[in-house]
């Protein structure tokens, strides 16, 4: 065999030695009944065209890939924001290993979720004694000072009621009856990942203050609260909190998973670790105001805000880019008085300086985008202020009110006049747009590999690389960590974009003698 103990090769180069190309091509030769390679390259290349395009469109019956993921997963992250909290979900325990190794996989962390492993019983009688069971041995095992319970689709489809098996719970004594247990139906077969995250934060402050609005006061505790959403990058928590230091904003992030999902290597188990805590919640009430970092993913915080808490909630955009992150501080400034301070002035003119140095990099070049409706939406807004021009623009999960709102952006801008927004298509929708509407390059999570791999096939002069942010970011390790928000965000993200263009350019100037030209040493 080609592997032995004194050289270990992982699969790659190991399955490329002539052994592994032998024995992979006799198993598909006797057992994968593969087709001929001249009629896969036939319906490959019929795949990139005008004519597929228009049958995939049109498209009813199927999805393929849909650039999101579902309602409890992001009901876990959500629960993972606050102190001393255990996800709970209520379902079969297949899903939760789903969420797990998902966030697994992106932060490079263990992540804490239980299941009460719905079976077959379960799904023909109720799940109410799993919820007896597990709400018992999860609060003895983990000891949790609190269990934000969520569902999943077996639940959702059979009718179990959470309010009820909880309250039946604390009844017959398998947890006390004040023992915080917040909850949120979040069927999987409807909305996504950050219906999922809104639904849970809302179950949560509904839980603590619903009922306990008697003596709050807006502004009596002179804070700003600030919800963030569905939200993986760990900097963007980090960022918001370090501009309103310097702008001596007293804040609190409800929901703040930073700690728990980035815990150090110390010798030291933290399946617990900082967050938001209970009594932060319960006295945000008192706060001048909220902000919500991303406001189309977050309708029901925002009408609970609104019609318990009484607070304005300002209308504003993701803080992402140049201008929105400017209309953030002076909304804050606004709302607490505090002037912006002269290092965000320069943190500003530094950004200013960056994007002038690569705009003429940028200006012109054509990105085609695809992710969450905030982030997509921040996303085009920065590519507009750098000149660039967003070729083909999807969300699947967003709404039509969304569409119009991009479009209309788009439509105001010279950069924006040969784009197209699409919703509720996914990424088998955006391979075609890919090979028929050629962008120079996408940008999206770890899943438009498997597209840029494709373009490549065709040829290189087809292929269109993939700029990775966005989540999840599977195939590269430490991005989790960055910031796409406010003007470091901007800076992170220009970073990144430019330096895409200036690798590609490199790639096409290889050639010794032949295509090195340019300056090819000074960009």
């Amino acid at each position: 065999m080609s592997q032995d103990v004194e050289k270990i090769q992982p699969s790659y180069p190991l399955f490329r030695t002539d052994e592994y190309k032998e024995n992979l091509g006799r198993k598909q030769e006797m057992y994968e009944e593969k087709f001929p390679q001249d009629q896969i390259d036939e319906v490959f290349e019929w795949t990139t065209t005008e004519e597929y395009k228009e049958l995939n469109f049109n498209r009813e019956a199927l999805t393929v890939n849909p650039a999101k993921a579902c309602q409890p997963l992001g009901a876990v992250l959500c629960a993972l924001g606050f102190d001393k909290t255990l996800p709970y979900v209520h379902g079969s325990q297949g899903c939760v290993a789903y969420f797990r190794t998902y966030f697994n996989r992106h932060f490079k962390e263990p992540v804490a979720c239980v299941s009460d492993s719905m079976t077959e019983d379960a799904a023909v009688f109720g799940g109410q004694k799993n919820m007896f069971a597990g709400l018992e041995n999860a609060k003895a095992l983990y000891k949790p000072d609190m269990i934000a319970v969520s569902t999943t689709c077996m639940a959702e489809v059979i009718g179990d009621d959470l309010n009820a098996f909880i309250k039946n719970a604390k009844k017959e004594g398998h947890v006390a009856e004040d023992y915080p247990t917040p909850f949120a139906h979040t069927p999987s077969f409807v909305g996504s990942h950050t219906t999922g995250w809104d639904n849970m934060f809302e179950g949560i402050l509904r839980y603590f203050t619903l009922n306990e609005m008697e003596g709050k006061e807006v502004g009596s505790n002179g804070k700003l609260n600030f919800v963030p959403g569905f939200e993986t990058y760990l900097g963007n928590y980090r960022v918001i909190n370090r501009m309103m230091g310097e702008m001596g904003v007293d804040c609190q992030m409800l929901s703040d998973p930073t700690e728990v999902l980035d815990t150090p290597a110390d010798g030291q188990f933290r399946m617990y670790s900082g967050g938001t805590t209970m009594e932060e919640v319960k006295d945000a009430p008192n706060a001048k105001n909220t902000i919500l970092l991303q406001p189309w993913q977050l309708v029901k915080t925002e009408k609970y805000l609104k019609g318990t808490w009484k607070h304005e909630v300002p209308k504003m955009n993701i803080p992402m880019g140049l201008e929105w992150t400017d209309e953030l501080l002076m909304k804050v400034s606004e709302i607490t008085g505090q002037p912006i301070p002269e290092s965000l002035e320069k943190e500003r003119g530094r950004f200013v300086d960056m994007i002038t140095d690569s705009h003429a990099w940028l200006h012109g070049k054509k990105f085609a985008l695809y992710g969450d409706a905030d982030f997509v939406l921040g996303m085009t807004k920065f590519l507009l202020e750098l000149g660039a021009e967003p070729t083909d623009v999807l969300c699947n999960h967003a709404n039509k009110r969304w569409k119009k709102a991009v479009e209309k952006m788009l439509a105001d801008s010279p950069y924006g006049q040969n784009s197209t927004v699409h919703v509720g298509k996914d990424l088998w929708h955006f391979r075609s747009l890919l090979f028929t509407n050629k962008p120079d390059f996408m940008i999206g999570n770890s899943y438009g590999k498997f597209i840029q791999r494709d373009t490549k096939y065709k040829g290189d002069e087809h292929e269109v690389p993939l700029i990775r942010i966005g989540f999840p970011i599977f195939d590269r390790h430490h991005l989790h960590r960055m910031t796409t928000l406010g003007y470091e965000g901007g800076m992170y993200m220009l970073t990144t974009i430019v330096n895409a263009v200036l690798e590609q350019l490199d790639d096409d100037t290889r050639g010794m003698g032949t295509t090195d030209y340019n300056y090819d040493l000074i960009r």
